[in-house]
């Protein structure tokens, strides 16, 4: 009797542990929760003591008295079984949830990257397959599995437009990538692992030849888990789209981490890795997360609850990027054509369509034209016109409103009929800064239904960012034609007809050729102001060069000099050949009549002088003085001939290349002052010529 108790008590003490046996979560759980310790012994002992003293002193009646505490404790002992197993699901389902939401953060930083998903988990199954196959266990196992997935938790201190920049990265940007690895670690220090992941984060891009960082560790001195995890973060981003590259291939992705051996990684892990990695490729498709079937949603449009939320991430990610890449290449167009072009490339990469185009309002406001069309019917909606107020443009024009899902049809029914039933449906948002509307982006699609609320929302905001930036370009557009542009007659100034001059004296030079600067100066323009006034005069200065333009060749450039001067540059033109033309733009002058009021008409001529480039000089001013010279030649000859004709006096001299002293020249004068009929001689002062004229009796 006394042994059957005893043995009643020993399988009492080892009962739970045996109950537990089917579950190890639950046996561990129980043993912890039973250790046998010294006390439990002696409580046990006393125990068996008083029991068999009972026996003793009470036989067999004592049994009955304890067959009811035994089964007490029985349902006891299946009571605490219960509730472990149930804290155990709890422990377990609280590490389930706690390790899902580590993945589920990791994966939204990598969707920052524009990384698809699946990386991570990827990443984790190479890491944890090489451990394994090095014979890795234990904690180095729990490192690896928790360190692959916050590796990249640290580019939550990079900047977008660092991580998603498409081409190479400077030096600056690219220091500040490499502290992903150090600020990685510092997050995860922050929370008490049991074992070292952080460690493992920190040098996961240290190389083997210590060219890596943040600390240059070199061979042995990185940590195993570290040099794991490098092998498998590199070749999962070998095999993905990057911003800056498309995925490599599976054979290039093996040779980039074969040449690598012993210079980036251990080449110990690299042999592991390559003759594993068939078998770790096929445990990526068993879990759905290989290559071949992968999807990351790449081809979904806009984040809805079909999209995922990586799949929203990382088109906010696009946007901003967008945005900011959009900001940056507008501040660095030359053109208004390059920043249109640029504007509809970066729609393009957030809304779908089929035709972009831009009208853009004119100077009456009244119509907007055709800037610039990216699509289809690219060459037929470029002479497009619109009206504010007719078609869907047009009438977001008028009201300053956005039309959404409008039939595309009402913009082709006045004109470009053929493109009728071309498109199902469009949007156009009018764009406008600081309260003024400047035009309207219009987008066309074939293949959508409809634009859903996030398009709207996306177009409205580059199109605010545009309307701004074209605003801003043709003000300054604007100011600089108004620095090189003459107020009044609308010609370049001076200031352009300098810049002119350089590019043809360097055009010129280049192609060993001459070209020819005339100097064009009105002849009687001082009696239009006097007679007409002033008004008149300007409006006659604009009428003459219009005039002188037109007997230009379209690239020959025409500037107004000063005052009723005015300066052109003919290009590829020998100074033989320029006499034809002098004389075309004389007569042109002379012949043009200026209708002022009551049947009155003012008239001017004009006197031209030619300088040829390099026979005449080889700088501007040279040229200038050399073409002044020989016009007021011309105009002092032309005035002789007049006066001769007026008075029986016919020109004597002309002297151009040496004029005489001023003293001679009045010297000259008083002599044949003497010899000529009162009124009977004319006098040009001028410092290149002097004419003198005297009177035959």
């Amino acid at each position: 009797m006394l042994d059957a108790w005893h043995a009643a008590c020993i399988h009492l003490v080892r009962r739970p542990t045996r109950l537990f046996s089917h579950d190890k979560a639950l046996r561990k759980a129980s043993t912890k929760s039973l250790r046998l310790t010294p006390g439990i012994y002696i409580f046990g002992a006393a125990a068996v003591l008083s029991v068999t003293a009972g026996f003793f002193m009470l036989g067999s009646g004592f049994a009955l008295a304890i067959v009811p505490i035994i089964v007490l404790l029985y349902f006891a002992l299946e009571l605490h079984k219960e509730q472990v197993r149930i804290k155990t699901e709890e422990i377990t389902e609280a590490n389930r949830l706690h390790l899902s939401t580590i993945e589920a953060l990791a994966t939204a930083i990598d969707a920052r990257d524009r990384i698809g998903t699946g990386h991570v988990r990827r990443t984790q199954i190479y890491a944890l397959g090489l451990g394994e196959a090095i014979g890795l266990n234990g904690s180095d196992l729990d490192v690896l599995r928790t360190g692959a997935m916050l590796h990249d938790v640290g580019k939550l201190a990079v900047p977008d437009h660092i991580l998603s920049k498409q081409g190479q990265l400077t030096p600056s940007e690219l220091e500040k990538a490499k502290t992903h690895a150090a600020v990685g670690a510092s997050i995860i220090e922050q929370i008490d692992f049991p074992y070292p992941v952080a460690d493992t984060v920190k040098y996961h891009h240290e190389c083997w030849d210590g060219t890596g960082y943040p600390h240059g560790l070199k061979g042995d001195e990185i940590p195993v888990t570290s040099r794991v995890l490098a092998i498998a973060d590199t070749y999962d981003a070998l095999r993905s789209d990057r911003p800056y590259r498309p995925a490599h291939s599976r054979d290039i992705a093996r040779q980039t981490i074969a040449d690598g051996a012993g210079r980036n990684f251990d080449p110990t892990l690299v042999h592991a890795f390559l003759m594993n990695l068939p078998k770790f490729e096929s445990m990526l498709d068993a879990e759905g997360v290989g290559y071949s079937a992968r999807n990351d949603a790449e081809n979904d449009e806009f984040g809805d609850e079909r999209s995922g939320y990586v799949q929203q991430i990382k088109l906010a990610n696009r946007e901003v990027f967008t945005l900011f890449e959009l900001t940056r290449e507008f501040s660095e167009s030359s053109t208004l054509e390059e920043m249109l072009s640029m504007f509809t490339s970066k729609v393009k990469e957030l809304v779908p369509f089929d035709t972009c185009a831009i009208y853009l309002l004119d100077e009456t406001r009244c119509f907007a034209d055709a800037a610039h069309v990216e699509g289809k019917n690219k060459t037929v909606l470029m002479s497009k016109r619109i009206r504010s107020g007719e078609g869907a443009s047009g009438f977001a024009l008028k009201r300053r409103e956005p039309v959404i899902n409008a039939n595309p049809d009402l913009d082709f029914s006045i004109s470009q009929l053929e493109l009728i039933q071309e498109y199902r449906t469009m949007v156009s948002m009018p764009m406008i800064t600081d309260g003024v509307l400047i035009g309207t982006v219009s987008l066309y699609s074939g293949a959508l239904n409809e634009y859903c609320e996030e398009h709207i929302r996306l177009l409205d905001t580059i199109a605010r960012i545009a309307a701004g930036a074209i605003s801003k370009f043709r003000e300054h557009a604007q100011t600089k034609v108004d620095s090189l542009t003459d107020t009044m007659t609308g010609l370049p100034n001076v200031r352009s007809l300098q810049m002119q001059f350089e590019r043809e004296m360097s055009r010129a030079s280049r192609s060993n050729n001459s070209f020819q600067l005339l100097m064009m100066d009105l002849d009687g323009f001082k009696a239009v102001n006097d007679t007409f006034g002033h008004k008149i005069g300007d409006r006659l200065l604009r009428e003459i060069g219009h005039t002188i333009s037109e007997q230009l060749r379209e690239y020959d450039f025409l500037a107004r000099y000063g005052g009723d001067e005015f300066v052109a540059l003919i290009p590829s033109t020998a100074g033989e050949d320029v006499g034809e033309l002098r004389e075309r733009i004389a007569r042109a002058v002379t012949e043009f009549k200026l209708e002022t009021h009551n049947g009155q008409f003012a008239s001017v001529g004009v006197s031209i002088g030619a300088a040829s480039y390099p026979e005449n000089g080889t700088s501007f001013d040279q040229l200038v003085i050399a073409a002044d010279r020989t016009m007021y030649s011309e105009k002092t000859t032309r005035k002789m001939t007049v006066a001769a004709a007026e008075t029986d006096l016919i020109p004597i001299e002309i002297v151009v290349d040496s004029p005489p002293s001023l003293d001679a020249m009045l010297r000259s004068v008083r002599s044949d002052a003497d010899h000529a009929n009162n009124g009977g001689f004319v006098i040009e002062l001028d410092e290149s010529a002097v004419v003198e004229s005297a009177a035959i009796n």
